[in-house]
């Protein structure tokens, strides 16, 4: 299950890409615009930052951008950086195996075995789904005039 952290991560992304120009953003603008908590989000962006998904910069006109392109920022970096593996349990994750304790042959496991297919289906949407991809989204549902509400 996704963890609010890496909502918030997610949607301070969108907020930031969705700013126009290069310059920095200042977190209480980004916190505002992604409905986060301030206090929550530094730590958001540090762990992004880590990672080079973002870029700080200090002083008076400081403040946060983009590490790299919006196309290169798939969600399963963010979310991995926030959450860590994507696979629901570790002897089905790529990036931090370990066997379970309690099985008896993991070559037939079954329970494994959904799990891979799992871990397999979700990476690869998420590896193709980018910022850019969520940046396009938000655009494009800003332009549709809203549907009329049932009964008015």
């Amino acid at each position: 299950m996704l963890s609010q952290k890496a909502r918030y991560a997610l949607r301070a992304l969108i907020a930031l890409g969705s700013h126009p120009g290069d310059e920095p953003v200042m977190i209480a603008e980004i916190a505002e615009a992604a409905d986060v908590p301030r206090k929550f989000l530094e730590q958001i962006l540090l762990d992004l930052k880590r990672r080079g998904i973002v870029h700080s910069m200090r002083g008076k006109f400081g403040g946060y951008r983009l590490g790299r392109a919006p196309e290169d920022i798939s969600f399963a970096e963010i979310i991995r950086t926030i959450d860590g593996p994507l696979a629901l349990s570790p002897c089905a994750s790529r990036t931090a195996y370990r066997r379970c304790e309690d099985c008896a042959d993991e070559v037939t496991c079954a329970i494994r075995k959904v799990l891979l297919s799992v871990r397999d289906a979700t990476a690869e949407i998420l590896e193709q789904h980018t910022l850019a991809h969520a940046l396009a989204d938000e655009k494009a549902a800003k332009k549709k005039p809203p549907r009329p509400r049932k009964g008015a």
